[in-house]
């Protein structure tokens, strides 16, 4: 039997392995959004208002958090490639029940589920940060999360597509048949890596607490993101509903093929992660959240065109990953032997942000419409920039 490669800290990754990461990354993450574009048609068949059914996005968010939080640490003790074919595994079975359930409960069980098998793209990217030679650790950190935004964006044409096509229960039979075969794929290409921890679970989760304690710079990184990524995806979180409306009249393939505009911020992520140590971290949060604040004054005052609504989601996007990666590369910095702990931190928090956007969203929607909507997304963003404004960093 060929023997597993083995990485070792600084001494770099194979360019084959690491674009492998990227698209295993970009896979991946796109189950979490495949029901963004068909909320609509999941509410009329599932027989719930557009309030509940904006819950399977945001259950679908909360998961993803606790993923973060219970399984993203224990990349730090066990091997990673185990803990990547497991998720995966547990990715198919859930995508598999959502796509055969009536029930509106069990759907958003299997959602929640889903949320916690996803976030195996927060593996990748700290092998990234600890394995890549130090002139390379940013611009590789770039490309894996290239390829998780590249993901996102793809998640949303091609669920809007399949479920105005063949209904959105194909959509995750297929979503479901793709893990499967990824699982397979990380057992094959997959290196072992070294535990950098020693010491029981238990302990491991308690150091959580000492490192948010020990790292002032990770605390202000992690919230500010949060609430960026929050008021990013207030946007996405009510806009199939805005869609549907005068005077669009749009269906899911409309709104899915809307996501193409983020290949914005995929291409901007690449050049941040080049970049951050050149300008600063603080100049990136700045511009990224008055992007943002832009995004959101053009979808209030002109969010009946889809000349604003594109620009919106263009400016949101690239404003989303000016604030995101810039502070996510910068705290791997912080403690390399601990990437996957304070990688665990910062994108738990980030990911509780965008559940609390992605409710706030429907929320708003529900008792004042898009303009809600709107004001909801601009708080959010405002809250992150005055955090930045206040931060030496």
């Amino acid at each position: 039997m060929k023997q597993q490669l083995r990485l070792h800290d600084n001494a770099g990754i194979p360019s084959a392995l690491l674009f492998s990461m990227a698209a295993m990354a970009a896979i991946s993450v796109a189950n979490i959004y495949y029901c963004q574009p068909l909320l609509a048609l999941m509410g009329n068949d599932l027989g719930v208002g557009e309030w509940r059914a904006s819950l399977i996005a945001m259950i679908t968010q909360a998961g993803y958090a606790c993923g973060l939080f219970f399984v993203i640490p224990s990349g730090d003790m066990f091997d990673r490639r185990k803990i990547v074919a497991y998720s995966f595994t547990l990715l198919a079975v859930a995508l598999l029940c959502i796509a055969l359930s009536g029930n509106f409960h069990a759907v958003m069980a299997a959602s929640f589920a889903v949320g916690v098998g996803s976030v195996m793209p927060q593996i990748f990217i700290p092998i990234a940060a600890q394995y890549s030679r130090p002139e390379e650790k940013g611009a590789h950190v770039g490309l894996i999360v290239s390829g998780l935004l590249t993901g996102i964006l793809a998640s949303r044409v091609v669920s809007g597509l399949v479920g105005e096509w063949l209904g959105w229960r194909a959509m995750y039979a297929i979503a479901a048949a793709v893990m499967l075969v990824c699982t397979l794929v990380v057992w094959r290409i997959m290196p072992c890596t070294e535990s950098n921890y020693r010491g029981s679970y238990r302990r491991l989760m308690g150091s959580l607490l000492s490192i948010l304690r020990d790292y002032p710079l990770l605390r202000i990184c992690a919230l500010r993101a949060a609430l960026a990524f929050g008021s990013f995806l207030a946007l996405w979180a009510s806009l199939t509903f805005h869609m549907a409306q005068a005077p669009f009249f749009a269906g899911s393939d409309t709104v899915g093929l809307l996501g193409l505009c983020g290949v914005a911020g995929a291409m901007t992520a690449s050049v941040v992660g080049r970049f951050v140590g050149r300008f600063g971290v603080r100049n990136f949060n700045l511009a990224g959240a008055a992007l943002m604040l832009a995004a959101w004054a053009v979808a209030y005052f002109a969010g009946d065109t889809y000349a604003a609504i594109i620009a919106a989601i263009l400016l949101l996007d690239i404003g989303m990953q000016c604030i995101q990666l810039s502070n996510q590369t910068v705290i791997f910095a912080l403690n390399p032997k601990a990437s996957n702990r304070i990688n665990t931190i910062f994108m738990t928090l980030y990911f509780i942000g965008g559940s609390l956007g992605t409710f706030l969203s429907g929320s708003a929607w529900s008792r004042a419409g898009w303009g809600g909507v709107a004001a909801t997304g601009a708080m959010l963003a405002l809250c992150s920039l005055v955090i930045t404004l206040t931060a030496k960093r």
